[in-house]
C-alpha cells in the first residue's frame, strides 16, 4: 500500500466533512464526485444545488450537501459569530453579510468555525492569499502556534533514507524569510505534522549551507538559534542542526560530520532555512527523483484549512481532501 493509499485508508476509517469551495471549477466538481465515490469524506458544496449539479456534467453528487448563501437557515447566525470575532478590528453587520453571502471563501471558513464541517480545500481557482485570509481571521493559529506555515509531503520511490522514503520538506510554500522563532515554530509544526500524516517518530534536521560550525555567517547563526529554540520547546523531540543536507539524511555522512547528534544521517523531517531552498529543493526532488510531492499542506491553523496550487488536477483535489480528513481526526 502507497502512501496516497494509506492516507485515503485513514481518511475511511474516520469520515469528516470538507468544504470545497470553488464550486464553479469543473476540477473541484469531479474531485467531489470521486472523494464521495470513494468514501473518504462527507462533501459540503457552496453554492445552489440546482446551478451545480447542471454544471456537474453527469457526475454524481447526489451525496454531498450543498450551502446556497441566497437561502441557507443558518446564514444569519453565521453572520452574527463573524460580526462578534471582527467587530473590533471594523467590520460592521452589513460587511459581514455582504462577505457571508459574496465570498465563498468566508462562507466556507466560518463553516468550519461553527463545527459545521471540519476543514477546507480552496486555491484552485483563489490565490494563496485568498484562502488564507479569511482562515486567519476567523480560524486563527492553533493553540501553541505562533505561526501558519506550510510543507509538502515527499515520497521518493526506492529509497532506504527518511522513513522508507518518505519526508517531510517544510517551509516550501508561505514564509519567505523566517526569523530564528520562526523557524523553530516551523519545525515543531512539521514535526506534529509528521507524526500526524505518517505515523512515526520525527526526526528533525534543521537545514544551512553549514553542519555543527564549518561556515560562519549570519544565515548559519539564524539557524543554530532556531535548533537552540526546539530544543528548549520540546526536548524529547530527536532535533539537530545545523546540518547541511547530506549531513541530515545519509547515515555515513551523518556519523562523520555530526557523530554525537541523534538526529544525523536519520532526518525524516527537513526544515529549509527560507522559502527560496525549500521550493528549490522539493521541485527538483519530485523531477530527478520521480518523488510524489503532496502539498503545500498548512499547519498552523486551529481548524484544517488547505491552500491547492492554481495548475491542480481533480486527483490532486483528492489528494489533499484525504490529508486534510487526517489532519481533522488529529484534532478529535
Amino acid at each position: 500500500m502507497n502512501f496516497l493509499e494509506r492516507m485515503k485508508a485513514r481518511a475511511k476509517s474516520d469520515k469528516k466533512t470538507i468544504v470545497l469551495p470553488e464550486t464553479l471549477d469543473m476540477r473541484t466538481l469531479k474531485a467531489a464526485h470521486m472523494v464521495m465515490e470513494e468514501r473518504l469524506a462527507d462533501i459540503l458544496l457552496i453554492g445552489s444545488e440546482t446551478d451545480i449539479k447542471s454544471r456537474a456534467e453527469g457526475l454524481d453528487l447526489s451525496g454531498a450537501s450543498f450551502v446556497d448563501p441566497n437561502n441557507y437557515d443558518k446564514l444569519d447566525e453565521l453572520c452574527s459569530m463573524f460580526y462578534e470575532l471582527r467587530k473590533e478590528k471594523g467590520l460592521s453587520m452589513d460587511e459581514a453579510h455582504r462577505l457571508l453571502k459574496e465570498d465563498p471563501m468566508y462562507l466556507g471558513v466560518m463553516l468550519v468555525k461553527a463545527g459545521i464541517a471540519d476543514g477546507l480545500v480552496a486555491g484552485a481557482c483563489c490565490s494563496t492569499a485568498d484562502v488564507l485570509r479569511p482562515s486567519l481571521q476567523i480560524l486563527k493559529t492553533a493553540p501553541g502556534a505562533s505561526v501558519v506555515s506550510s510543507f509538502f509531503v515527499m515520497v521518493v520511490p526506492n529509497c532506504d533514507m527518511g522513513e522508507n522514503g518518505v519526508f517531510i520538506f517544510s517551509d516550501c510554500g508561505l514564509i519567505q524569510n523566517p526569523t530564528s522563532e520562526e523557524l523553530s515554530a516551523i519545525a515543531l509544526s512539521s514535526a506534529k505534522s509528521f507524526e500526524n500524516l505518517v505515523g512515526a517518530e520525527p526526526v528533525v534536521a534543521m537545514l544551512s549551507h553549514s553542519t555543527l560550525g564549518s561556515a560562519k555567517h549570519a544565515d548559519v547563526d539564524k539557524v543554530v538559534l532556531a535548533t537552540k529554540l526546539v530544543k528548549e520547546a520540546n526536548p524529547s523531540l530527536k532535533v539537530g542542526g545545523e546540518f547541511q543536507a547530506d549531513a541530515a539524511i545519509v547515515s555515513s555522512v551523518g556519523k562523520s560530520k555530526a557523530p554525537n547528534d541523534e538526529a544525523a544521517g536519520r532526518a525524516n523531517v527537513l526544515v529549509f532555512p527560507d522559502l527560496d531552498s525549500g521550493n528549490i529543493a522539493y521541485k527538483l526532488v519530485q523531477r530527478l527523483a520521480n518523488a510524489e510531492a503532496y502539498g503545500p499542506v498548512t499547519q498552523g491553523i486551529a481548524k484544517p484549512v488547505n491552500d491547492l496550487s492554481r495548475g491542480c488536477s481533480a486527483e490532486d483535489i483528492v489528494g489533499v481532501v484525504a490529508i486534510t480528513a487526517i489532519q481533522c481526526q488529529g484534532l478529535a
